[in-house]
C-alpha cells in the first residue's frame, strides 16, 4: 500500500495561503459599497453617485435639521432649510467612520463623538478636538455636489 507523505511544514504553509486570501477577500468586501451607495445603516445611511466633478446627492434624501452619511466617506447636513454642507465622515479623535445624524449633531460611536452639523465643530461633551473636514456643497436643482 502506498501513501503520500504531506510534511508539516507543506500543510502550514497552504493553511496560511489560504487564511491570507480569505482575510484578504473579507477585507475587499468590507471595503466596497453597493452599485447604490446605500449602507446596511438605515436612516443614517444615503445613497449618491459620483461624477467627475465630484459625489452627488438628491436635496430631497437630505433632511432639515439632520444629514444624511454617504458611502463615499461624506456627511451632508442641511441645518436649516435651503442651507446645505458637508464634511468629511471620519471622526477627528480616532480616525473611525460617524456612524449616524441626529438631534442637530453628527456622531461618532466608536468613542461618543459629538459635531454641529452647521460647523462641523465637536460639542463640548466630544472627546474629538478637531472639527470635521469641511468639504463644499453646491446646490443645482435637485441634486448637491459634494467636493
Amino acid at each position: 500500500m502506498s501513501h503520500e507523505s504531506t510534511d508539516r511544514r507543506t500543510v502550514l504553509r497552504a493553511a496560511g495561503v489560504l487564511g491570507v486570501g480569505v482575510a484578504g477577500a473579507g477585507s475587499l468586501a468590507a471595503c466596497g459599497s453597493s452599485a447604490s451607495g446605500e449602507s446596511a445603516a438605515p436612516g443614517a445611511r444615503g445613497t449618491s453617485a459620483t461624477s467627475s466633478t465630484g459625489s452627488v446627492v438628491k436635496v430631497a434624501d437630505v433632511p432639515v435639521g439632520g444629514g444624511i452619511i454617504l458611502a463615499d466617506e461624506l456627511v451632508v447636513t442641511q441645518p436649516t432649510p435651503g442651507m446645505f454642507k458637508a464634511f468629511s465622515a471620519t471622526c477627528t479623535h480616532k480616525q473611525c467612520t460617524v456612524s449616524k445624524v441626529e438631534s442637530g449633531q453628527i456622531v461618532c460611536s466608536c468613542h461618543g463623538s459629538h459635531f454641529d452639523i452647521t460647523t462641523g465643530a465637536p460639542t463640548a461633551e466630544s472627546p474629538a478636538k478637531a472639527p470635521l473636514g469641511s468639504r463644499t456643497a453646491t446646490v443645482s436643482g435637485a441634486t448637491i455636489t459634494i467636493t
